[in-house]
């Protein structure tokens, strides 16, 4: 591969009033904020914020904690590869992790909002997502996905041992150092802003990128008195955190209740494209610089949807998206990953957001969502699976 180069920190256009990089003492790794967590910077309502965001793909346990050694086997110069991301991995090297209790990702943060309170909403309107390499890696470890073993070493309901996938023999998944676990990850190069794999011997297919974070929340604790940062990253909750929806990318608002003063917003998991479902463990993982507005709007106000002030809630250009957890709680009394669980909690909020914002009886709400929006599977790979609709509102004009 020809010598590339990468969008280092503090490099390059930041449009952003404030500016967030992911060193060490601004990141946590497999973790989310809790409410007690301090933050890392402050602005004002209404600011932007630009966030260079780390993707943990090159440097977890299974890919060696050595980014310039992982990408540098596909390729890549040193030149190519992240500052902060040789860094993270250093400076997690002199701290071990728990690889199997931990989550993987690298998350940025949190970031204090003045005047956010709990039973508020912060409104985070992504204005940016720019790609920080011009390549990405998509991953299936460990018989972790859709198709993933069951956990008596079975196969799942509905498949055979021989349709698990990754195949069992290919990444080493039973190993108990994980450092020596494997994965199966295809590295992903983008080219005329297409990611390119391969295809065969010679050929090759191409795919449009859609830039998101996979990642935003504010924090959230299941516990209410939690005394440390021990909310594992992996799992989605009321607070956001890794929801994994596709369509959060520029151009989209994304609306979270409030549980901690200051809101304590972070961003991680940053994605350059993912189908729905993200069905094989990962998306095309990789970093970006994004760049958010943050908007408190006030408890009892009508400046964001009234679903938002209790569950998580999305819009686009053309959409009002209303979401569905399995687990919204993060995993109180056992997880829960059922798929009907999250579409029905999905259709209640759209059913009150149609009802309560729009002035719909809520029977005719009903057999409206039947006949002209659609539903689809978010992710199924988070323990906390999600269900997303979309509400079109070229309906409404």
């Amino acid at each position: 591969m020809a010598d590339i180069t990468a969008l280092q920190p503090g490099q390059g256009t930041r449009t952003g009033d404030v500016y967030l990089s992911s060193q060490p003492d601004q990141v946590l790794w497999g973790y989310v904020p809790n409410v007690h967590t301090a933050p890392v910077t402050r602005m004002r309502s209404g600011q932007t914020i630009t966030i260079d965001a780390l993707s943990h793909e090159g440097i977890l346990e299974d890919q060696g904690r050595n980014p310039v050694e992982y990408f540098g086997s596909y390729g890549v110069t040193e030149i190519g590869v992240l500052d902060d991301a040789k860094v993270i991995a250093a400076e997690y090297n002199r701290t071990p992790r728990d690889f199997v209790k931990d989550g993987p990702h690298v998350v940025t943060g949190p970031v204090f909002v003045e005047g956010a309170e709990p039973g508020d909403v912060l409104k985070i309107e992504t204005l940016e997502a720019i790609p920080r390499v011009p390549y990405g890696v998509v991953s299936s470890r460990h018989g972790k996905g859709a198709l993933a073993r069951a956990k008596d070493g079975g196969p799942p309901a509905g498949i055979t041992l021989e349709e698990v996938m990754p195949p069992i023999s290919t990444d080493d998944r039973d190993n108990p150092d994980p450092t020596h676990r494997g994965n199966v990850s295809v590295f992903t190069a983008i080219e005329d802003g297409k990611g390119v794999m391969p295809v065969g011997s010679s050929g090759q297919v191409r795919f449009p990128l859609r830039p998101f974070m996979g990642m935003m929340g504010v924090a959230f604790s299941r516990d209410p008195n939690p005394t440390s940062d021990n909310s594992n990253s992996i799992p989605p909750t009321l607070g956001g955190g890794n929801i994994d929806i596709r369509h959060l990318g520029p151009g989209s608002t994304f609306y979270l209740p409030v549980f901690a003063p200051g809101a304590l917003f972070y961003v991680g998991d940053p994605h350059m494209g993912m189908g729905d479902g993200e069905v094989a463990l990962t998306a095309m993982e990789g970093s970006l610089r994004g760049t958010f507005r943050l908007t408190v709007c006030k408890k009892g106000s009508s400046d964001a949807p009234s679903v938002a002030y209790s569950y998580p809630f999305a819009e686009t250009a053309d959409a009002w998206i209303p979401i569905g957890l399995s687990d919204p709680d993060g995993a109180v009394g056992g997880q829960v990953s059922d798929l009907n669980v999250a579409m029905r909690r999905a259709v209640v909020n759209a059913l009150d957001y149609l009802e309560h914002d729009r002035g719909m009886d809520r029977t005719t709400a009903y057999a409206y969502l039947s006949a002209a929006s659609n539903f689809s599977v978010s992710q199924v790979v988070d323990r906390t699976v999600g269900v997303h609709g979309q509400i079109y509102k070229d309906h409404f004009a």
